[in-house]
């Protein structure tokens, strides 16, 4: 019974450690070209291994519609993950949003209005 009791309280632990590790990303930059349509994304995340730790979602919206999902499976480096996409309805005055997720937990947003 007590080899039980540590058992679970060192499983616990553990997952309690992991879960303290992981982290939303802690910055977005958003740079959006209104001739080409082009959305560049920096999505700042500092991670030890961008292999099992990384943005792992990013959703695109435009004026509160969904318009795109993309899932990714390890990050570009161990700060950083870029992304590229083209908003072809994209026209002055939207706003578009900008949502990446942390893989482990966590998530954050930012907005940019189209010039």
């Amino acid at each position: 019974m007590r080899y039980m009791i540590a058992l679970l309280c060192g499983v616990s632990i553990v997952l309690a450690a992991g879960i303290a590790c992981a982290h939303p990303p802690t910055d977005i930059t958003l740079t959006f070209n209104s001739e080409t349509k082009i959305l560049e994304v920096v999505i700042t995340h500092p991670v030890s291994n961008p292999a099992s730790h990384y943005v792992g979602k990013v959703d695109v919206s435009l004026n509160g519609r969904e318009t795109l999902t993309q899932e990714i499976s390890r990050q570009d480096n161990p700060t950083t993950q870029t992304v590229v996409y083209r908003i072809p309805d994209a026209k002055s005055g939207d706003i578009i949003t900008l949502e990446a997720h942390c893989n482990l937990s966590g998530a954050l947003a930012r907005d940019i209005k189209v010039e």
